[in-house]
């Protein structure tokens, strides 16, 4: 394969563009280590909202969503619950705007405000400063092989022999240009090279789009679907019989563990609940909320992040995958067993997209690669310099000196997660790995945090140890091919075997769950509860709901004019809007691309409906939930040292 002069050109010019716009406002992050990390808290929630959607529209979940159309077809739609994608409607409804109230600058600091200064407040800060490094190289991991094998698709230059090395090396150049300028400027150059990126990814999306929609008709779609394909809704079972279409497709389903879509979706759906009440984890999608300037600009953002990112994007995909059942499917099945489906997305672009828009559509995924390592790496710093360094090495140290260090742990970072990427072969397993065993680890201390007054920091601590152990041995313990042997074993019963049938990492689940919980209680009920003033102090500020009445009576006491959070109801009613909004943000785009036009208008009324619903009961609320003696003034300028 090879791309056109024009379209290398448009690559080339657009990949100095970025290096070059992202350079040139990196003299903003030099002021000091708020700027570097946060932005200087200035940067407008819409702007914040489409850099955060922008980090989130990667090329490897890309190539993911591709494949799930095209072998899922709508029921694709909710499979990134493993994510969740739905947890932007827990920090959109009230999350987000809980997190920004604190004002700290990381998710490490936030535990000194919620649970103070003693040993096991510092034990929970130590090791959320750990998860945070080990989710940031886990990602960098994922994105690693996800633009490798996108490269080595469209470049023309063959780096090395072997394919693997060959992708490797592509991936390496790229995560280095990136860190050209991401590693100097900061926040500032992650979010201005976000949004230009961002843009040039919708036009490019919407185009490919319209394309599949003038290049496939109809009639041509369903001949290469399965029965059920296009039907949101799911039995038990897929319900999807692709031996007479591509007989390797039924075989990808078997691998990743879906044919039991019900039991999948019930799962995906408990662990999506429990994962999204924990709040944000320390990455870029927690650094966004804390840039923003204020708790109720928070929770805009995390509106933002919605719309801007599954309309576009969901074009793109439906394009790709129709044009791929249309028109390549004769290939998949040349292959066979070979057939390597996280390749569709390179493999249709290439073949169907025209010179000129293709090198746009290169590039703007080049740009979603970009914008996610750029956020990715400006998550790893803070933990680093403002969590280990200043807390326990150099609590004196200056603003310029912080500032060096925060790039010299970008640096390193990235080597690290380059390091470990060279030798994972698959997206999808780093994908489950992280979606299911890591966040399995994270989810118990992380949801008791904000709803119990009685959890402390040893209770934290012990939570996330004893979780984030079992997340990395269980998976290795419990490997796919015992799960086939027990899953083969007659003496199972049903619900057993076919609880078997899932993916490994989120068989795990449950019991990475269960063994973190109990570290959280028997931590907690094992030692004395946290300081009252840091309780109240962190009540007072924080107001959350759940089962705080102690320090509720408490507070008071002392001021007989508090009033506690009473939004639970309200709260819990718009995230059952919020996410049947979602859905169908996701939905109506592909039902639009493969001209199903009566279910595509359905899926837009709910939309509106929604949306309205959510304006009445969300939007003009935020007031109320987040008054203005709470927002702070435009932070002054810093002047540079």
């Amino acid at each position: 394969m090879t791309l056109s002069l024009l379209d290398i050109a448009i690559i080339l010019a657009f990949l100095a563009t970025s290096v070059i716009v992202g350079y040139w406002v990196s003299h903003r992050a030099a002021r000091d280590t708020k700027s570097y990390f946060l932005g200087g808290n200035v940067l407008p929630w819409w702007v914040l909202g489409v850099s955060n959607a922008s980090g989130m529209f990667d090329v490897a979940g890309t190539m993911l969503l591709v494949y799930w159309l095209f072998i899922y077809g709508l029921k694709s739609v909710w499979i990134p619950w493993m994510w969740p994608v739905f947890n932007q409607i827990f920090l959109m409804v009230y999350l987000s705007g809980w997190l920004r109230r604190s004002g700290v600058t990381t998710g490490a600091e936030w535990i000194k405000f919620r649970f103070g200064d003693n040993k096991g407040a510092q034990l929970s800060h130590i090791i959320v400063v750990v998860f945070a490094l080990v989710g940031v190289i886990s990602f960098f991991t994922y994105g690693f092989k996800g633009i490798g094998k996108f490269a080595t698709e469209f470049l023309p230059w063959q780096l090395s022999g072997d394919p693997v090395t060959n992708a490797n090396l592509y991936a390496l150049i790229l995560m280095g240009l990136t860190a050209a300028y991401v590693v100097k400027g900061g926040m500032f150059s992650v979010v201005i090279t976000e949004v230009m990126q961002f843009c040039l990814l919708s036009i490019a999306a919407i185009a490919i789009g319209i394309i599949a929609m003038n290049k496939v008709s109809p009639e041509a779609v369903h001949a290469a679907i399965p029965a059920g394909w296009d039907n949101i809704f799911f039995g038990w079972q897929t319900g999807l019989d692709w031996s007479k279409l591509v007989p390797a497709a039924n075989q990808k389903i078997l691998e990743d563990g879906s044919s039991l879509f019900g039991l999948l979706f019930l799962m995906l759906l408990s662990k999506g609940i429990l994962v999204s009440a924990a709040g944000p984890a320390p990455n870029y999608d927690m650094q966004r909320v804390l840039s923003t300037r204020n708790a109720r600009e928070a929770c805009k953002m995390s509106a933002v992040v919605s719309v801007v990112l599954n309309v576009p994007r969901y074009f793109m995909v439906a394009g790709l995958a129709i044009l791929a059942l249309a028109f390549y499917t004769g290939d998949i099945n040349k292959m066979g067993a070979a057939m390597d489906f996280e390749k569709i997305l390179p493999d249709a672009l290439f073949k169907y997209v025209p010179p000129g828009l293709l090198g746009i559509t290169v590039a703007g995924l080049l740009a979603a690669f970009m914008s996610n390592f750029a956020a990715t790496v400006n998550a790893a710093p803070p933990y680093i310099v403002n969590d280990i360094y200043r807390r326990f090495i150099n609590p004196n140290a200056s603003e310029k000196t912080c500032v060096r260090l925060s790039i010299i742990s970008s640096l390193t970072i990235v080597v690290i997660g380059i390091c470990i990427g060279w030798f994972i072969t698959s997206i999808n397993n780093v994908v489950g790995w992280i979606t299911a065993a890591l966040w399995g680890g994270y989810a118990a201390s992380n949801v008791i945090k904000w709803y119990w007054w009685r959890f402390n920091g040893y209770g934290y601590f012990w939570g996330m140890v004893t979780g984030i152990v079992s997340a990395m041995l269980l998976p290795f313990m419990f490997p796919a091919e015992l799960q086939a042997a027990l899953h083969a074993n007659p003496d199972m019963p049903a619900l057993v075997r076919d609880f078997m049938t899932l993916p490994t990492a989120l068989v795990c689940f449950p019991v990475i769950l269960l063994v973190s919980l109990v570290g959280c209680f028997a931590g907690t009920l094992l030692t004395k509860p946290e300081d009252e003033e840091v309780l109240k102090a962190f009540y007072k500020k924080t107001r959350p709901w759940g089962f705080w009445g102690p320090i509720l009576k408490k507070v008071q006491a002392e001021d007989p004019s508090f009033k506690p959070n009473p939004d639970f109801v309200r709260d819990m009613f718009n995230i059952a809007v919020g996410i049947i909004w979602q859905t169908s943000l996701v939905a109506m785009p592909v039902y639009f691309v493969i001209r199903e036009y009566e279910r595509a208008e359905i899926a837009l009324a709910i939309v509106v409906v929604t949306s309205l619903t959510l304006f009445f009961t969300w939007f003009r609320h935020l007031d109320n939930a987040y008054p203005d003696h709470e927002i702070a003034k435009k932070p002054e300028a810093v002047p540079a040292e």
